[in-house]
């Protein structure tokens, strides 16, 4: 399937002000955003810590948005059901938390929420190739996972490209996301190579308008029909 006419906007959580996180999430979602993503961090397959699944059940009934998490975890197979309890509409995990990707991808399905696989910067496109039947999306980190705030690697552009061609000759509806780096600036470059998920932190969160800079996003980015 081709990509998205107008990408969808997915801003991160972890940009917001946690002391008001009801409040953020509410305001992304009057802004017009499409989906809420949520970035789960344990300090050691990234070099930070964020939330768990308690925030996720905690926000859930505040919000109709989807709520896209992200699982930035090793081992991730422990902690799937208890995301998927909490409200998940979309669990990502990565291709390098663990050796059998396969089965914990089919461990997500299996509790009825929609699987994604994430792929770092210095892992190669092909590395997700023998799973791309049981994903809805890919999740192309355009930073090193692990801080908010850094700058898109254009180096990851070829591997979008590459992952949309090898997405699209499945056919099936998988989405490419994008997380890392997203501005108005950035966000034409990943959309025109194949992206049709935005997902931005400070690009949101870091604005005084949610709702001006959400267009900005998705204006800035639509693909001509």
């Amino acid at each position: 399937m081709a990509a998205l006419k107008t990408p969808l906007i997915a801003p991160s959580l972890l940009a917001a002000d946690f002391s008001r996180a009801a409040d953020e999430v509410a305001a992304v979602e009057q802004a017009g955003a499409d989906w809420l993503h949520l970035d789960v961090m344990d300090g050691h397959f990234v070099p930070n810590l964020s939330m768990g699944p308690q925030l996720v059940q905690a926000l859930r009934p505040k919000s109709k948005l989807a709520f896209d998490v992200h699982l930035m975890i090793a081992p991730v197979d422990p902690y799937i059901e208890a995301f998927a309890k909490a409200g998940a509409n979309h669990i990502h995990l990565h291709v390098e938390a663990g050796p059998h990707t396969h089965r914990s991808l089919q461990h997500v399905r299996d509790h009825g929420v929609k699987p994604g696989i994430a792929i770092c910067p210095a892992t190669p496109p092909e590395a997700v190739g023998e799973v791309l039947d049981l994903v809805d999306m890919i999740l192309v980190m355009t930073v090193n996972p692990g801080f908010g705030g850094q700058k898109f690697l254009t180096s990851q552009l070829d591997k979008i490209r590459t992952l949309r061609r090898m997405a699209d000759a499945t056919g099936r509806d998988i989405r490419i996301g994008v997380d890392g780096g997203i501005t108005a600036r950035t966000a034409p470059l990943a959309v025109a190579a194949g992206a049709d998920v935005l997902v931005a932190g400070t690009s949101v969160y870091g604005q005084d308008d949610y709702g001006a800079a959400i267009r900005e996003l998705r204006t800035g980015t639509s693909i001509p029909a």
